[in-house]
Protein backbone atom coordinates (compact mmCIF):
# COMPACT_ATOMS: atom_id res chain seq x y z
CA UNK A 1 0.00 0.00 0.00
CA UNK A 2 1.40 3.79 -0.95
CA UNK A 3 1.79 6.35 1.00
CA UNK A 4 -1.32 7.96 -0.49
CA UNK A 5 -3.37 4.68 -0.22
CA UNK A 6 -2.07 4.63 3.05
CA UNK A 7 -3.64 8.36 4.18
CA UNK A 8 -7.10 8.14 2.30
CA UNK A 9 -7.44 4.72 4.30
CA UNK A 10 -6.86 6.48 7.58
CA UNK A 11 -8.88 9.79 6.83
CA UNK A 12 -11.83 7.29 5.82
CA UNK A 13 -11.83 5.33 9.63
CA UNK A 14 -11.21 8.68 10.84
CA UNK A 15 -14.28 10.41 9.35
CA UNK A 16 -16.91 6.80 8.90
CA UNK A 17 -16.83 7.35 5.05
CA UNK A 18 -15.65 5.68 1.79
CA UNK A 19 -15.13 7.41 -0.96
CA UNK A 20 -16.73 5.96 -3.98
CA UNK A 21 -13.88 7.77 -6.34
CA UNK A 22 -10.88 8.26 -4.53
CA UNK A 23 -9.61 10.65 -6.68
CA UNK A 24 -11.83 13.31 -4.85
CA UNK A 25 -10.20 12.41 -1.69
CA UNK A 26 -6.67 12.32 -2.97
CA UNK A 27 -6.79 15.95 -4.37
CA UNK A 28 -8.25 17.60 -0.93
CA UNK A 29 -5.50 16.04 0.67
CA UNK A 30 -2.87 17.53 -2.03
CA UNK A 31 -1.25 21.23 -1.08
CA UNK A 32 -0.10 23.39 -4.04
CA UNK A 33 3.54 23.18 -2.70
CA UNK A 34 3.22 18.63 -3.09
CA UNK A 35 1.53 19.92 -6.62
CA UNK A 36 4.50 22.12 -7.83
CA UNK A 37 7.55 20.07 -6.21
CA UNK A 38 5.94 16.98 -7.77
CA UNK A 39 5.26 18.94 -11.30
CA UNK A 40 1.72 17.62 -10.98
CA UNK A 41 -0.88 19.51 -12.78
CA UNK A 42 -1.81 22.99 -10.59
CA UNK A 43 -5.63 22.07 -10.79
CA UNK A 44 -5.02 18.67 -9.28
CA UNK A 45 -4.12 20.27 -5.75
CA UNK A 46 -6.81 21.09 -2.84
CA UNK A 47 -7.43 24.45 -3.99
CA UNK A 48 -10.48 24.04 -6.22
CA UNK A 49 -12.47 21.66 -3.64
CA UNK A 50 -11.61 24.21 -1.03
CA UNK A 51 -13.21 27.08 -2.74
CA UNK A 52 -16.40 24.64 -3.45
CA UNK A 53 -16.23 23.04 0.93
CA UNK A 54 -15.81 26.55 1.57
CA UNK A 55 -19.51 27.82 -0.21
CA UNK A 56 -21.32 24.36 0.98
CA UNK A 57 -20.10 25.04 4.47
CA UNK A 58 -21.68 28.24 4.03
CA UNK A 59 -24.83 27.15 3.06
CA UNK A 60 -24.91 24.26 5.62
CA UNK A 61 -24.42 26.78 8.02
CA UNK A 62 -26.18 29.34 7.45
CA UNK A 63 -29.70 26.80 7.15
CA UNK A 64 -28.56 25.07 10.53
CA UNK A 65 -28.09 29.07 12.07
CA UNK A 66 -31.73 29.97 10.32
CA UNK A 67 -33.81 26.95 11.50
CA UNK A 68 -32.38 26.69 15.18
CA UNK A 69 -32.22 30.45 15.99
CA UNK A 70 -35.61 31.63 14.68
CA UNK A 71 -35.09 34.96 16.98
CA UNK A 72 -31.45 35.88 16.54
CA UNK A 73 -31.39 38.75 14.13
CA UNK A 74 -29.49 38.47 10.65
CA UNK A 75 -26.33 40.80 12.01
CA UNK A 76 -26.11 38.55 14.78
CA UNK A 77 -26.38 35.27 12.56
CA UNK A 78 -23.89 36.40 10.15
CA UNK A 79 -21.23 37.36 13.39
CA UNK A 80 -22.63 33.69 14.62
CA UNK A 81 -21.55 31.87 11.20
CA UNK A 82 -18.18 33.66 10.86
CA UNK A 83 -17.12 32.36 14.62
CA UNK A 84 -18.31 29.24 13.70
CA UNK A 85 -16.31 28.71 10.22
CA UNK A 86 -13.54 31.14 10.95
CA UNK A 87 -9.76 29.94 10.08
CA UNK A 88 -9.25 29.38 13.78
CA UNK A 89 -12.47 27.17 14.18
CA UNK A 90 -11.56 24.96 11.08
CA UNK A 91 -8.19 24.44 12.30
CA UNK A 92 -9.20 23.16 15.34
CA UNK A 93 -12.15 20.50 13.88
CA UNK A 94 -9.11 19.68 11.86
CA UNK A 95 -6.80 19.19 14.70
CA UNK A 96 -9.97 16.96 15.98
CA UNK A 97 -9.58 14.02 13.07
CA UNK A 98 -5.80 14.67 12.66
CA UNK A 99 -6.05 16.41 9.30
CA UNK A 100 -2.88 17.79 8.97
CA UNK A 101 -0.81 14.84 9.62
CA UNK A 102 -2.36 13.35 6.17
CA UNK A 103 -1.80 16.38 3.90
CA UNK A 104 0.60 15.93 1.30
CA UNK A 105 3.21 18.47 1.61
CA UNK A 106 6.45 19.92 -0.80
CA UNK A 107 9.40 19.61 1.63
CA UNK A 108 9.75 23.74 2.02
CA UNK A 109 6.47 23.41 3.47
CA UNK A 110 6.59 20.42 5.80
CA UNK A 111 10.42 21.91 7.04
CA UNK A 112 8.62 25.10 7.83
CA UNK A 113 5.68 23.29 10.14
CA UNK A 114 3.12 23.31 7.55
CA UNK A 115 1.35 20.75 9.23
CA UNK A 116 0.55 22.81 12.04
CA UNK A 117 -0.30 26.01 10.00
CA UNK A 118 -3.97 26.94 10.53
CA UNK A 119 -3.91 28.43 6.98
CA UNK A 120 -2.85 24.69 5.54
CA UNK A 121 -5.00 22.66 8.07
CA UNK A 122 -8.07 24.79 7.70
CA UNK A 123 -7.94 25.11 3.61
CA UNK A 124 -7.53 21.01 3.80
CA UNK A 125 -10.96 20.99 6.12
CA UNK A 126 -13.01 22.62 3.56
CA UNK A 127 -11.34 20.46 0.74
CA UNK A 128 -12.70 17.45 2.54
CA UNK A 129 -16.03 19.11 2.94
CA UNK A 130 -15.63 19.93 -0.76
CA UNK A 131 -14.86 16.54 -1.66
CA UNK A 132 -17.63 14.76 0.26
CA UNK A 133 -19.81 16.72 -1.63
CA UNK A 134 -18.58 15.38 -5.18
CA UNK A 135 -18.46 12.21 -4.16
CA UNK A 136 -21.39 11.61 -2.20
CA UNK A 137 -23.73 14.60 -2.56
CA UNK A 138 -25.27 17.30 -0.31
CA UNK A 139 -26.39 15.13 2.63
CA UNK A 140 -22.97 13.35 2.97
CA UNK A 141 -21.57 16.56 3.33
CA UNK A 142 -24.21 17.95 5.43
CA UNK A 143 -24.06 14.76 8.21
CA UNK A 144 -20.12 15.52 8.26
CA UNK A 145 -20.06 19.46 8.79
CA UNK A 146 -22.83 18.45 11.67
CA UNK A 147 -20.57 16.44 13.02
CA UNK A 148 -17.69 18.03 13.19
CA UNK A 149 -18.48 21.66 12.77
CA UNK A 150 -21.95 22.36 14.13
CA UNK A 151 -22.11 19.84 17.06
CA UNK A 152 -21.31 22.06 19.77
CA UNK A 153 -22.35 24.94 18.08
CA UNK A 154 -24.68 26.33 21.14
CA UNK A 155 -21.88 25.76 23.24
CA UNK A 156 -19.49 27.65 20.90
CA UNK A 157 -22.23 30.68 20.81
CA UNK A 158 -22.35 30.33 24.88
CA UNK A 159 -18.70 30.74 24.94
CA UNK A 160 -17.85 33.64 22.70
CA UNK A 161 -20.90 35.98 23.40
CA UNK A 162 -23.00 34.51 26.58
CA UNK A 163 -24.24 38.21 26.84
CA UNK A 164 -26.16 38.07 23.07
CA UNK A 165 -27.10 34.35 24.26
CA UNK A 166 -28.76 35.56 27.30
CA UNK A 167 -30.75 38.39 25.42
CA UNK A 168 -31.86 36.25 22.90
CA UNK A 169 -32.84 32.96 25.33
CA UNK A 170 -34.66 35.78 27.58
CA UNK A 171 -36.55 37.46 24.78
CA UNK A 172 -36.89 33.77 23.16
CA UNK A 173 -39.31 32.62 26.98
CA UNK A 174 -40.98 36.27 26.64
CA UNK A 175 -39.54 37.38 30.02
CA UNK A 176 -38.66 40.91 30.51
CA UNK A 177 -35.44 42.78 29.83
CA UNK A 178 -32.13 42.26 31.14
CA UNK A 179 -30.41 44.48 33.50
CA UNK A 180 -26.41 44.11 35.07
CA UNK A 181 -25.78 46.03 38.29
CA UNK A 182 -22.18 47.06 39.80
CA UNK A 183 -22.47 46.29 43.19
CA UNK A 184 -18.94 46.63 44.16
CA UNK A 185 -15.19 47.87 43.10
CA UNK A 186 -12.24 46.60 45.04
CA UNK A 187 -8.70 47.35 44.72
CA UNK A 188 -6.46 50.30 43.59
CA UNK A 189 -7.10 52.45 40.35
CA UNK A 190 -5.06 50.25 38.22
CA UNK A 191 -5.62 46.97 39.25
CA UNK A 192 -9.74 46.84 39.77
CA UNK A 193 -12.04 44.18 40.33
CA UNK A 194 -16.00 44.27 39.73
CA UNK A 195 -18.77 42.30 41.09
CA UNK A 196 -22.09 42.60 39.14
CA UNK A 197 -25.79 41.12 39.55
CA UNK A 198 -27.49 39.98 36.75
CA UNK A 199 -31.06 40.53 36.75
CA UNK A 200 -33.78 39.36 34.57
CA UNK A 201 -37.52 41.15 35.56
CA UNK A 202 -36.30 42.44 39.03
CA UNK A 203 -34.83 39.16 40.06
CA UNK A 204 -31.25 38.51 40.71
CA UNK A 205 -30.36 35.37 38.21
CA UNK A 206 -26.25 35.41 38.17
CA UNK A 207 -23.37 37.01 39.68
CA UNK A 208 -19.61 37.56 38.21
CA UNK A 209 -16.25 39.38 39.02
CA UNK A 210 -13.74 40.29 37.03
CA UNK A 211 -11.06 42.59 35.80
CA UNK A 212 -13.40 44.94 34.29
CA UNK A 213 -17.64 45.68 34.02
CA UNK A 214 -17.43 43.84 30.57
CA UNK A 215 -15.75 40.60 32.00
CA UNK A 216 -17.92 40.38 34.81
CA UNK A 217 -21.33 41.06 33.18
CA UNK A 218 -19.59 38.04 31.18
CA UNK A 219 -19.62 35.47 33.98
CA UNK A 220 -22.83 36.44 35.25
CA UNK A 221 -24.69 36.16 31.72
CA UNK A 222 -22.77 32.37 32.02
CA UNK A 223 -24.08 31.66 35.19
CA UNK A 224 -27.90 32.58 34.36
CA UNK A 225 -27.81 30.77 30.87
CA UNK A 226 -26.77 27.52 33.24
CA UNK A 227 -29.65 28.24 35.73
CA UNK A 228 -32.13 28.99 32.95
Amino acid sequence: MTDVDSAVKLIEDRIGYCFKDKNFIKEALTHSSFANERKINKLSCNERLEYLGDAVLELVSSDHIFRNYPSMPEGRMSKFRASLVCEEALAQCAERIGLGTLIFLGKGEEQSGGREKPSVTSDAFEALIGALYMDGGLDTARNFIMEHVLKNAEEHLVTADPKSALQEKVQGMGHETIEYRVVSETGPEHDKSYSVELLIGGKVSGSGTGRSKKLAEKEAALEALRRL
